[in-house]
């Protein structure tokens, strides 16, 4: 198969929602091989037996709890076998949490936000590093967000975990040029993506999704919310080899957001 990143090999968390499926849809589109994982196991194999049936061999999918160790461990060494090397890494697993100011948030929230959205980041790069490092071209591509770059009121477990991912990755990039590895780590940060994470915004707009959208889209340039392949294309470009010099950096999909 030929294709902007043919022969490679990637694993994806959080597949079974709608930036993970874009990503895994696009990535097979241009010739690489996908593990798909998920906390919902039903919703990654639906995911995989559709890319199968357009691109037999191409998808496997893997019921993964992210905050788990032993779950990266198993998870990640079959993937490595069932593709035969692993050279991707899409740290896309998260949640969104409440929506509520510092002096209402829990302690139950606050670590659930922590232990999906940045403790999972850590372990992914932890145990998929050993097979990045043999594959001759590892990329690790974490799903951080603008809230990781800016503030933003009720949202302070979201914001700490998706500027802790910023950061790490700036760190780990920096690790593997010091150590010789032919490995790069980048962020991605996306604005509101119509994807379920929103839908909260849409739970306070009374169930009303075009009215949550449109009010969600008035403080960006272009006047829209983000597409799950707006985010998946900025992927396929860091997982290809057309980004052998970019590591360490932040991509912005944001509609101009962080311009203002």
């Amino acid at each position: 198969m030929t294709g902007r990143v043919a022969g490679k090999a990637a694993l994806i968390t959080g597949a079974a929602g709608g930036l993970g499926q874009a990503m895994a849809r696009m990535l097979v589109r241009e010739g690489a091989k996908v593990a798909v994982t998920d906390i919902d196991h039903a919703g990654a194999q639906a995911l995989a037996d559709a890319i199968n049936a357009d691109h037999p061999g191409m998808a496997f999918a893997y019921a993964h709890d992210v905050t788990d160790e032993a779950d990266w461990i198993r998870v990640v060494a079959a993937a490595a076998a069932d593709m035969g090397g692993l050279s991707i890494l899409v740290n896309n697993a998260g949640i969104g949490g409440m929506l509520v100011f510092a002096e209402q948030d829990t302690l139950e929230n606050w670590r659930k936000v922590q232990a999906i959205n940045q403790e999972s980041v850590m372990l992914g790069c932890k145990h998929a590093m050993p097979h990045l490092r043999t594959s001759g071209a590892g990329s690790i591509i974490n799903i951080s967000s603008i809230a990781g770059l800016a503030a933003a009121p009720g949202m302070g477990a979201y914001n700490a975990t998706k500027a802790a991912v910023w950061l790490y990755t700036k760190t780990v990039a920096l690790e593997c040029a010091k150590a010789g590895w032919n490995v790069r780590a980048n962020s991605v940060h996306p604005v509101f993506i119509k994807t379920p994470i929103l839908d909260p915004y849409v739970a306070m707009a009374g169930g009303n999704e075009t009215t949550a959208h449109e009010k969600l889209a008035r403080g960006i340039p272009l006047k829209r919310i983000g597409e799950p392949d707006d985010v998946a294309w900025c992927v396929l470009y860091l997982a290809s080899d057309e980004s052998k010099f970019v590591t360490g950096a932040e991509f912005k999909i944001d509609g101009g957001m962080t311009a203002q």
